[in-house]
């Protein structure tokens, strides 16, 4: 375990760290840790990648596999592929990207070499919107000799940060020279990407999880996990009047055992707010779930970016309310069903936080989280839907209280955060 001011950093009991290490990464370390292994037979690694199961890590679970092949097929025909790592984090509430990028950035460049020699692609680039994150990696590629990368030319691409900039459309849209805002889709990155070419747009702790599966194999992989989520995970923990941690944590853990290790009881727990703020609010019924894809499915959440903010004194109908108006400030402002639909969805639950709703009001938020979904550009109103939808239903009685003005905790100060459960401020 290595400890910071205020930011924990840890693997989970008793299991061999394969993403989280000591200290500051550099050449000579990564090296003797086996990095940067002779590639060998690539339709051998793109098997193993995918019967290892390895599942995206940005947010939506793609397996990695399926991406690479359609995008080895099309650059196949097309003449060519590109490989952008996504390291540019918009979701406040997780720190996982950054940090690796800051402190393993050689094993980010190892899965790009990787992942760039299964797609057959020349050139790559590393999207970031942290500034130590792009002296860490420029420092690293000027350590590595062209060879060890197998002669491909990485770039590092770097914005400024905002909640859509990581999306892989903005991120392929800046690599062509645009702003760093989504595109309607179709066609996809991996159909038509950089340069008109198939792209592989890949989380970098995605990418972080080759060079392991290159060295030991899939089933190695698959030793911690699930049949379905296998392979550990990293999950930025926030909340609870705790200090914030970064635990490297085997899929199907349960969140009992989390909040047990965090060091919050689990009779103080009222919900969490998952995947950073885009899968919404769970209640209690948490306690009963583990920490894998298809046990959160079943209560309607997911996983996404592994960033879990436990909620105990937060009210979760005020948490919701500050989520929103993050929204409201943040969407791309391109798309009309997006701006004014966060809007409106902010100012409900901010008048219900208040006190000031009505039931009218509540009516209306309740359609928009249905027929809201799905619509714009990107996923913003889609989280902002989540989010509403989250609440109403996992939250009825709270609800119905504040519509009555009767929340004795928003009286004696609600929650209110610009960017709740922001973890930037205290990462080393």
């Amino acid at each position: 375990m290595t400890t910071t001011t205020a930011l924990t950093v840890a693997a989970w009991p008793g299991i061999e760290p394969r993403l989280l290490r000591h200290g500051d990464e550099d050449l000579a370390t990564y090296r003797e840790q086996g990095g940067y292994q002779p590639l060998g037979d690539v339709d051998h690694l793109l098997g193993e990648v995918d019967v290892s199961g390895l599942l995206g890590r940005g947010g939506a679970a793609f397996p990695l596999a399926v991406k690479v092949r359609a995008v080895r097929d099309n650059g196949r025909r097309r003449g060519g592929a590109v490989v952008v790592a996504n390291g540019e984090e918009g979701e406040p509430a997780s720190i996982k990207d950054r940090w690796l990028l800051r402190h393993r950035p050689h094993l980010v460049l190892d899965g790009l070499r990787l992942a760039a020699r299964m797609v057959d692609a020349a050139r790559a680039h590393v999207y970031v919107s942290d500034r130590r994150a792009e002296g860490a990696v420029e420092t690293a590629l000027a350590e590595v000799d062209p060879a060890v990368l197998d002669g491909l030319a990485i770039s590092v691409v770097t914005v400024e940060p905002s909640y859509v900039a990581g999306e892989e459309t903005a991120a392929v849209r800046v690599l062509n020279g645009g702003p760093a805002k989504p595109t309607d889709k179709p066609p996809r990155p991996f159909e038509e990407g950089v340069a008109g070419l198939p792209t592989l747009v890949s989380n970098v702790e995605t990418l972080a999880n080759l060079p392991f599966l290159h060295r030991h194999g899939a089933q190695a992989f698959r030793q911690h996990g699930t049949s379905t989520s296998p392979g550990t995970f990293l999950a930025t923990i926030t909340g609870a009047g705790r200090p914030p941690a970064l635990y490297e944590i085997p899929h199907g853990v349960a969140f009992s055992d989390l909040f047990r290790v965090h060091g919050v009881p689990t009779d103080q727990v009222s919900g969490v707010l998952m995947g950073g703020y885009f899968a919404g609010l769970v209640n209690r019924d948490i306690l009963d779930a583990a920490l894998d894809h298809e046990s959160l499915r079943g209560l309607n959440s997911g996983l996404g970016c592994g960033a879990i903010a436990i909620l105990t004194d937060d009210c979760p109908v005020a948490v919701a309310a500050s989520v929103m108006a993050y929204y409201d400030r943040e969407n791309a402002g391109q798309c009309g069903s997006c701006f004014n639909g966060t809007a409106a969805m902010s100012a409900v639950t901010s008048a219900l936080r208040d006190g000031t709703a009505t039931n009218e009001d509540l009516a209306r938020l309740e359609r928009w989280s249905v027929v809201l979904r799905g619509r714009g550009a990107c996923a913003t109103l889609d989280g902002a839907t989540n989010v509403a939808a989250s609440l109403l239903v996992q939250f009825p009685q709270l609800v119905a209280s504040h519509l009555e003005n009767g929340c004795k905790t928003c009286h004696s100060g609600a929650f209110s955060a610009v960017r709740p459960y922001e973890v930037e401020a205290v990462m080393p």
